[in-house]
Parts: C-alpha cells; structure tokens; sequence
C-alpha cells in the first residue's frame, strides 16, 4: 500500500479505480469526509498520533492507506494516435510528482518511467501530484525493451536537438525526458529518431525536468489544437 494525505488528495482517489483500505482521520475534522463505500476502515486519531504515522511537518488531517495497483503491460499499440511522457530515470520524488500533475492539466493519460526512476508511490512523490496520480496511468519497465518494438516517432529532450518551436510533430510520439543530472541514457538516445530541444535565450546551464515537462506538454497541446 501507499500514503495520500490530506482531505482532496484523498477524494481523488474515492472517484478512481484504486482501492482505500483505511483512512485515519483527526475527529476535529470528521465533518469533512463524504459517504464512504462500506470496504473502507475508519479510525479516529488524535493529532499526536497522526503526526508520528503522517509524512507531513504538519499533518493535514486525515491520511489514507491504497492498495497499490498491479503494473499492467503496456502493448505497444496502445502508444498510438497519441503522445505520451517518457521518463528515464528521473530521481526527485518532487519533479515526478509535479511532472505527473503537469500531464494531468494538459490532458495526457500515460506516462512511462524507467526501472531505475523514483518510487511513483514514494510519499513525497503521491503529495506533489496533488491527487492527478489517481488518473494517470503510469506505466515502469525497460526502455530500451520497449524502444525496440516501438513504432511511432521517438522525440528526445536533447541539447543538441531541433528548436522545439519548429519541430514537425505530426499525431503520435513519445517524447523522452532524461535524469536531473545526466540527462537521457546512452542507450536510450540511441533509440531516438527526433531529437528536440527548448532554446536558451540566457545563461542558465539546464532547466528543471519538471518545468521541461510542462513545456513539452504545453507546445504538444497548442499544436494538437
């Protein structure tokens, strides 16, 4: 299982297909929770409780445990007609966690992660998507596996790519996002027929792979529309 805390997080995951177990409530605040199904376990905490079981530095009154899904297979097919996230290994719990409320706010329903990304139920990681992981579908395996049996375009986020200003997007694609510090693997930038990338206009060395997610998911939507 894995911890979502706070009230709307929480509701999220009410209208998902996860499965709650129990959640732990602070009585102050029990007027806030909506008619639960019958399978979910109720327990009232005091605040000194609530504090040593939560994540928080300041807990948010009620926490909830999730049966942690089993990780379906993604064929190959289902990429098609449209574009999805692609991380390898990403490592702040916090940018995949915003990378992943990100793709929520523009529309996209898969995102992949390499084996060696973060924990996607990493609690710090479930708190910064702010409840979007309960409709995203997050798919983890090899990259290069997957790569190899790929049939539609694969856009990289590389220095040396096109502007992605210009860059032709057609329909469908993957669009690849590399680790905080190396970047996209060697053998995974092999695997990329179109490489992009967001022009500099300073001196900044890099940007944040969060903040070029959203870029991504940005342009990708405009052209799309």
């Amino acid at each position: 299982m894995f911890i979502v805390e706070g009230i709307k997080s929480i509701q999220e995951f009410f209208q998902s297909s996860y499965q709650i177990h129990t959640i732990f409530y602070n009585s102050e605040q029990y007027n806030l929770l909506p008619k639960l199904p019958a399978n979910i376990n109720l327990f009232e905490v005091k605040n000194a409780e609530l504090e040593k079981i939560s994540t928080l530095q300041t807990p948010q009154g009620f926490l909830a445990l999730v049966h942690i899904p089993k990780n379906s297979k993604l064929e190959p097919t289902e990429l098609k007609n449209q574009f999805t996230l692609v991380l390898d290994g990403v490592q702040d719990p916090g940018n995949m966690g915003t990378i992943i409320r990100t793709a929520d706010w523009f529309g996209f329903k898969n995102i992949i992660c390499s084996a060696d990304c973060v924990e996607i139920y990493n609690p710090k990681t479930v708190q910064a998507t702010m409840g979007s992981l309960a409709r995203i579908n997050i798919y983890e395996g090899d990259l290069p596996a997957l790569l190899e049996k790929n049939t539609i375009p694969v856009f990289g986020a590389l220095l040396d790519g096109n502007s992605i200003y210009e860059t032709q997007w057609g329909t469908e694609g993957l669009v690849i996002l590399g680790n905080e510090g190396k970047g996209i693997s060697a053998e995974v930038v092999k695997k990329i027929n179109k490489p992009v990338t967001i022009p500099r206009v300073g001196q900044a060395e890099s940007l944040n792979v969060a903040v070029s997610a959203a870029i991504f998911c940005a342009e990708l939507v405009r052209v799309r529309n």
